[in-house]
């Protein structure tokens, strides 16, 4: 099901780059260390790396089957065999849109995985003292241990749904959970809502109308602050102490936003501005949060922001050849993202000439941008080709030396 050295590791893109370390040598060995692979038995969507220290190389993925019955998988690398297999695997309704480990990087606090889909699942996983005989029950999960080992199955801790008024749920198309304050998820909905949940209570904390269309993904930037991009082209930033209001960052109508991509632009009655273009996907730079980026649907082009000028791109990242799917900022630098797409290839940019990660003014960032559009756009540091069209791209936070990428049903981690 899993193993090491099958495919090209990251291609240097350019001469005397400077200090990282990319696979490729001339030895299976030396490529087994890189990339690793693992083989689902079905196509691979929702992905994410856990964060805790005890649980090194541990990812789950979840299945995208065309029926109600789906599957996620807790899947570990064997560093000694070189083999990633799977530990744990359980039943989930409808494919999971993202899943996510609780950002507890101690193990402070219950080992919980979630997952969005038509409602928020939280799940806890089994810790090896359960096998004593104090476990929860699995609740009907189907789950299963896949090594054989006599311990029990998933527990589902709770299964919250943000409409009081009925048993159904617009469907829910991401989630993130607050690492700064752990009792916080926010989910993102295709009926334009925001819901920030407090997981230790299982109650919504707030409810807001944050978008005129549907709402595609949601981020923390702090303990109390989030951003959502929507259906209707727009990047909008919450406060949770004034929820009456928020702050359009960006629309893909406007400024640099329209162009490469996405649907059609058409004139409006506001003098020819053009339409909005769905945003798909959004990051928020967790090491600089004066920068996100976000994601254009059916673009190849990738859109980095500075908060404190809006409207504005720092940069437009153009290097892609088909519409991008996913992106990751470092977890241990300012000015480095990863980027992944339908053009099988993963990309990582060094942003630092484009502002981010220093001190520049408006001007220094809006000069660089100009003299990068000028020269033909920023070109990414390392490439990575993969087998299929990649959707979907993890940087972990706690090996920062390590990104995930799945494309059809495989699961790939990648030494950068």
């Amino acid at each position: 099901m899993g193993g090491g050295g099958d495919g090209d590791a990251w291609a240097d893109q350019e001469q005397g780059n400077g200090g990282v370390s990319r696979g490729g040598g001339g030895g299976g060995e030396a490529k087994r260390t890189e990339i690793y692979t693992y083989e689902a038995g079905w196509h691979i969507y929702a992905m994410n790396w856990s964060v805790r220290r005890d649980k090194k190389y541990r990812l789950a993925i979840a299945s995208l089957l065309e029926q109600v019955s789906n599957r996620v998988e807790i899947v570990q690398l064997d560093e000694a065999s070189g083999d990633i297999a799977p530990v744990l695997a359980f039943d989930h309704q409808y494919p999971p849109t993202k899943t996510m480990f609780i950002p507890d990087p101690h193990a402070l606090r219950p080992d919980l995985l979630a997952t969005s889909a038509d409602h928020l699942r939280i799940w806890r996983i089994p810790s090896a003292d359960d096998a004593d005989g104090d476990a929860p029950s699995a609740n009907d999960s189907g789950s299963v241990r896949c090594n054989g080992a006599p311990q029990p199955g998933v527990e589902l801790r709770c299964e919250l749904n943000g409409n009081r008024n009925s048993d159904y749920c617009g469907p829910l198309t991401s989630f993130d959970w607050n690492d700064a304050d752990p009792r916080r998820i926010g989910t993102s909905s295709i009926d334009t809502t925001c819901t920030i949940w407090d997981v230790e209570r299982e109650a919504v904390d707030t409810q807001l109308i944050a978008h005129d269309k549907e709402v595609y993904d949601i981020a923390w930037g702090g303990a109390g602050v989030f951003a959502s991009v929507s259906a209707d082209g727009s990047v909008r930033v919450f406060d949770l102490r004034d929820k009456e209001h928020s702050t359009i960052i960006y629309e893909s109508g406007s400024g640099g936003g329209s162009g490469s991509g996405g649907g059609s632009s058409s004139g409006a009655g506001d003098g020819g501005a053009a339409s909005p273009t769905p945003l798909v996907r959004l990051g928020w730079n967790k090491q600089d949060p004066r920068y996100m980026a976000t994601i254009i649907m059916d673009s190849p082009k990738v859109v980095v922001l500075d908060i404190r000028y809006p409207t504005l791109p720092v940069v437009e990242l153009h290097r892609h050849h088909a519409p991008v799917n996913a992106i990751a900022w470092a977890p241990h630098s300012s000015c480095h993202i990863c980027t992944a797409g339908d053009d099988m290839q993963a990309l990582i940019w060094d942003l630092s000439s484009m502002g981010t990660g220093s001190n520049g003014s408006n001007n220094g960032n809006g000069n660089a941008a100009a003299a990068a559009a000028a020269d033909g756009g920023l070109d990414p540091i390392l490439a990575y080709t993969a087998g299929a069209e990649i959707e979907q791209l993890q940087w972990s936070a706690t090996q920062p030396d390590w990104v995930a990428i799945a494309f059809a049903n495989k699961l790939q981690i990648l030494r950068v």
